[in-house]
């Protein structure tokens, strides 16, 4: 019996159109060509879903320049979500008062920061106690993705102790290899993001489904 559903937000919940993958290509793109190098679409493809700090320290090779490089992530995140706003996949705002209804918890997972965190749930219109039970970004715990780190704080933020009443989803590797790694009783990958099923379904997901909006169904099946 599924009693917790941590979901991924950009890709997964949430269309913001490949936004984040774009600007974090571009902000990697400024650093590296100073050393004349271009990060290769298979590495920018592999930090799908993780923590951006970890992202660009990995993928510009400067760790010491984090802190300024995400700031300029966020302010470009930023002015991207202004001019075109983030919304919800369709059927997903239903999906998740069904499931609210029916007594399943529902909380959203995320490899940003709070800054971009809160201001796509503000543009969404969610709210923790509303829509929501809980939310947790990367930021918040010590470990990003693939770690399990952010569904086991889902987990203690709702009340759930066993990861067998856990179901997890998102659009990347990294989301089914966390779910994996958290022990969750079922692992869904989505195929509303940026990566194939065939990326998907090297990580042995539960169940692959177009999207989020057909949780409910694949629940009761």
């Amino acid at each position: 019996m599924i009693a917790l559903v941590a979901l991924d937000i950009a890709g997964t919940t949430i269309d913001e159109g490949g936004a984040v993958y774009r600007v974090l290509a571009e902000v990697v793109a400024e650093v590296v060509a100073e050393h004349g190098a271009t990060p290769s679409d298979a590495d920018l493809r592999h930090w799908m879903g993780a923590d951006k700090r970890a992202a660009l320290s990995a993928l510009t090779g400067d760790p010491d320049a984090v802190e300024r490089l995400h700031d300029r992530f966020v302010a470009h995140l930023g002015e991207v979500y202004a001019s075109t706003p983030p919304q919800p996949f369709p059927g997903v705002p239903e999906t998740l008062a069904t499931l609210r209804e029916s007594g399943v918890k529902v909380a959203l997972t995320t490899g940003f920061d709070r800054r971009i965190t809160d201001l796509i749930l503000s543009e969404v219109d969610w709210k923790v106690g509303d829509q929501l039970d809980a939310v947790v970004s990367a930021s918040e715990v010590a470990a990003g993705r693939p770690s399990p780190e952010m569904i086991h704080r889902a987990m203690e933020l709702t009340g759930i102790t066993d990861p067998a009443e856990v179901l997890t989803g998102g659009d990347t590797a990294l989301d089914v290899q966390a779910g994996h790694a958290a022990r969750a009783g079922q692992v869904v990958a989505v195929l509303t993001g940026a990566q194939t099923r065939t990326e998907l379904e090297r990580h042995n997901p539960t169940l692959v489904l177009p999207g989020v909006a057909d949780l409910p169904t694949a629940l009761t099946t």
